[in-house]
């Protein structure tokens, strides 16, 4: 098993420093959002830091927008680095496309210590190479087999490679992968794990336009920045090994951040990662927040706007890969701070299951204070010139019956107006002059009635049943249908005292005539 984190720790004695580090390249991805809140969790819990770093060095697919879009995301969900772009702090620049001049010289440093070689190949040539290999059955990459047929500073003589550096011809740098060697790391999660060297290609770390990738940049940040643990999805378990020789190389084994690659949050199937495609196929969303598109002007729903509180997202996602050894289901941030572990996230990927995560919002929706609500809700209703303070009696009575925000506006609407189209079809089967009458003596009643509360409602409806002898059942579903429209709605008591007086009989008198036709 993995050695426990807070051993670890101690045992190293520095500073718990964290990043997350998305592209702003588009919308994010629970995924991801979870990988923030793992790392979030995991720096707050040792009193560390957590770090916000854009990694914008793909400058073809940067998405005007994207950026913001992300801390907004973070802030939704109530995450605040300690630093970034925005808020700065000593190891900054924090944009990877402000730091390009510091690439450079890591880059020429591998070349000189013989880890790395300029590669010339035009795109004509790479492509032929993988043509040809292709053909023979040998994997299409440039690695150990194909290097030394290609335009490089390893098959060119050195005159050569000086000419074409001084003639700028465009170049990348890329690593020069051992033969047939073992690399090997230990992974919070996963304990030891090992790569033979020959089955990895040798990745570019500096582009022509003179921008680093991804392999290059990471490493050069996180030691920079003194990222002293770094959590990423396990889909960058097949680039670890590149990674692990660049920090022998570049500084030094001793300094890598400990690593912990997380489980995929998976199809509701499990067969596959979850995908944008399977929350459009299924009809649930996968981004935290709305996401806009500016070249297509798409938009993908996100968890907030479609009724999502972020505690109940932020506490599904937790869930999602981990639990606390407990039973304990609901969660609030300090409390996953205070509980979280690495050695308590799964290896195996967790699915997505969009009911449990309404089970979560809906538990969430429960519990949550009303003067909260009240700012979330509001907009969602047609409450014209109405206080809030009646707003916020409408949200108590019916905040149990709501799964989503967004359900607000269904089950409170008739506080606000009275119902026109009645669920009259539910009681006229049944209907009698009996009840009729009745109707008509609750109405006479409740006009004399001098105190309008829940209680003396329901002991006058009762008393008036008794008396006519009526089962108070029978004349509660059409009661409720006068006043809601349909079979649904709190306690009818709870409805008639809020509503007032003036509309509980307006109600009543306009629904029997409705019966009556």
């Amino acid at each position: 098993m993995p050695e426990d984190q807070s051993t670890s720790i101690e045992k190293n004695n520095k500073r718990v420093r964290v990043r997350f580090a998305p592209s702003p390249t588009g919308g994010l991805h629970l995924g991801g959002v979870r990988t923030v809140l793992y790392n979030y969790l995991f720096a707050k819990h040792h009193g560390g830091d957590f770090i916000l770093r854009i990694e914008d060095t793909d400058q073809t697919r940067f998405v005007e927008g994207a950026e913001k879009y992300i801390v907004d995301c973070l802030e939704w969900c109530g995450i605040q680095p300690n630093e970034s772009p925005d808020s700065g702090g000593a190891y900054g620049p924090y944009r990877q496309s402000e730091r390009k001049n510091l690439y450079r010289q890591y880059a020429e440093q591998l070349i000189n210590q013989g880890n790395a070689y300029y590669a010339f190949d035009t795109t004509e040539e790479l492509e032929a190479m993988r043509k040809n290999y292709a053909v023979s059955g040998q994997p299409a990459q440039y690695d150990h087999h194909t290097r030394m047929l290609m335009k490089n500073s390893l098959t060119l003589p050195g005159e050569e490679v000086k000419k074409l550096l001084n003639e700028n011809i465009p170049f990348v740098v890329r690593i020069l992968m051992p033969k047939d060697e073992t690399i090997s790391f230990t992974d919070m999660i996963r304990a030891e794990v090992s790569f033979n060297s020959s089955s990895v290609d040798d990745k570019v770390l500096l582009k022509a336009d003179g921008m680093p990738t991804y392999h290059l940049a990471v490493v050069v940040d996180d030691f920079l920045m003194k990222i002293s643990h770094a959590f990423r999805g396990e889909e960058w378990l097949p680039s670890a090994p590149v990674h692990v020789l660049l920090w022998r190389y570049l500084f030094g084994l001793e300094n890598m951040p400990e690593w912990a690659h997380l489980p995929l949050i998976l199809k509701p199937d499990g067969n596959g990662k979850l995908s944008k495609r399977d929350g459009d196929r299924l009809g649930f969303p996968v981004f935290a927040m709305d996401w806009k598109d500016p070249k297509t002007g798409e938009t993908t729903t996100g968890f907030k706007e479609r009724g999502f509180l972020s505690e109940a997202f932020v506490n599904m996602l937790a869930m999602l890969g981990w639990n606390d050894g407990s039973s304990q289901e609901i969660f609030t941030m300090k409390e996953l701070t205070d509980k979280f572990s690495m050695s308590r996230v799964h290896k195996g990927g967790a699915k997505f299951d969009f009911e449990k995560a309404k089970w979560f919002n809906h538990e969430w929706i429960k519990h949550y204070p009303v003067d909260q609500l009240l700012p979330l809700v509001k907009p969602m209703l047609n409450s014209n010139d109405t206080s809030d303070e009646y707003i916020s009696k409408v949200i108590k009575l019916v905040k149990e019956r709501c799964t989503l925000l967004s359900d607000f506006q269904a089950q409170s609407a008739f506080f606000f107006e009275s119902p026109v189209v009645l669920d009259t079809a539910a009681v006229k089967p049944k209907w009698n002059d009996v009840k009729q009458l009745f109707f008509i003596e609750l109405i006479r009643q409740y006009q004399l009635i001098n105190f309008w509360s829940h209680d003396d409602l329901e002991n006058e409806f009762k008393e008036i049943a008794a008396a006519n002898e009526i089962k108070t059942g029978d004349v509660l579903l059409p009661f409720r249908i006068m006043l809601v429209g349909g079979k649904f709605g709190p306690g009818v008591f709870d409805i008639a005292a809020l509503i007032g007086k003036e509309e509980t009989l307006k109600r009543i008198k306009y629904a029997l005539d409705q019966i009556a036709i």
